[in-house]
């Protein structure tokens, strides 16, 4: 069968309506376009979400996570323990801090970091903890929790795709001291781009808002509500890492249809699961029952192990103008990071054998269908 010239059927789609667009006006014509009333909304809404205290929004999960690495004073000299297996910017903002990246295997069952692991690699060097919740699939975040207060070190949850994702009932961002989430156009919320810290911490929260700001004392919106003569300070150095109220207002039409859209995945989700059950080539995630994921993806494994398989189910799907992408990539296999020398047997055989099959909220019934029914036409 020829190649198709693009699939009909996407992998990943932004869910946008009238009311994201509509949004987005209202703030271009308040001429509020940064700093202003969408940003201070969306802020408050996601905190809410998260059962946290404060939401700082800035311009990406990247920004923000550097943020909060230099705001707790990590940096030279420092090693911060992280999965290999996670998009390469969770190791690459640990290196723009100036801090030394360590990396621990995963359970390939569920594809998150394994906890046994992370105690193996502590040092005195270790500062951080850097667990992520990969594909929407919160980690075992309790046992980071308990391990990072028995040993003094900093967690940092890497949440940039778990957003309504819940851990024993509750939802991600409420155990955590600090999580940083990612508004990506392939996340379960978005603003194109963006990306949002959560934490109980007040102080640290009005730290950041000002590190996002050149250190500015006064937000612009704390400037407009003031007299005249009231002028800002600097009394840090900052960056330029905010997020717009533009993106801000279509974040808040966004987190407010979130409920449809987390049901919708779930539902779409079961129905990978069912399909999949006891599949004689892909093997489906592993779910613990004290977790309830937003499936931000859904990630499968080829049953044989063997990464040309993989290729080969992917062509496949291709040539049938279904959209499929790789799983997530192995980041100590990367150019900058393979002088390291990590061995991590688990973590190379998922980035080796994974595929992630089509999600998203406007995906209809058929397509689902769709999807199984090319899965099976590859196995026959």
């Amino acid at each position: 069968m020829p190649m198709s010239s693009a699939p009909d059927l996407a992998f990943s789609r932004p869910c946008f309506g009238i009311e994201e667009e509509e949004a987005a006006a209202l703030a271009i014509r308040s001429r509020w376009v940064v700093g202003g009333p969408s940003l201070a909304e969306f802020e408050k809404l996601f905190a809410k979400a998260c059962g946290a205290e404060n939401a700082v929004g800035v311009s990406s999960w990247t920004t923000g996570a550097f943020l909060l690495l230099k705001a707790l004073g990590i940096g030279p000299g420092d090693e911060v323990i992280v999965p290999s297996l996670t998009f390469i910017a969770s190791v690459n903002v640990i290196v723009h801090a100036g801090a030394t990246p360590v990396f621990v295997d995963i359970d390939p069952a569920t594809f998150n970091v394994d906890p046994n692991d992370v105690e193996r690699k502590i040092t005195p060097k270790t500062r951080a903890i850097l667990p992520v919740d990969q594909i929407g699939l919160p980690c075992d975040i309790d046992r980071f929790l308990a391990l990072a207060a028995a040993k003094n070190l900093i967690l940092i949850q890497d949440a940039a795709c778990s957003f309504g994702s819940k851990f024993r009932g509750m939802p991600v961002g409420s155990h955590s001291p600090y999580s940083v989430f990612s508004l990506h156009a392939r996340k379960v919320i978005t603003t194109g781009e963006g990306g949002m810290i959560v934490t109980n911490d007040s102080e640290l929260s009005g730290k950041l808002r000002r590190l996002r700001h050149q250190g500015m004392s006064l937000s612009d919106y704390q400037r407009h509500a003031s007299s005249p003569t009231t002028f800002e300070s600097y009394p840090e150095i900052g960056y330029n890492f905010r997020i717009t109220d533009v993106q801000a207002a279509i974040g808040v039409a966004q987190i407010r249809k979130f409920a449809a859209f987390l049901a919708r995945r779930q539902a779409i989700a079961q129905a990978y699961l069912s399909g999949l059950k006891n599949h004689t080539i892909v093997v489906a995630p592993s779910v613990p029952q004290h977790v309830t994921p937003n499936w931000q993806s859904f990630q499968v494994r080829v049953r044989d192990g063997k990464s040309t398989t993989r290729n080969a189910l992917m062509e496949h799907f291709y040539r049938r103008g279904v959209a499929t992408r790789r799983g997530v990539m192995a980041s100590h296999l990367e150019e900058p990071y393979r002088h390291m020398n990590a061995r991590l047997p688990h973590t190379e055989a998922v980035a080796a054998s994974s595929l992630q099959l089509p999600i998203f909220p406007e995906m209809m019934d058929a397509d689902v269908e769709r999807v199984l029914n090319v899965l099976s036409t590859f196995a026959n």
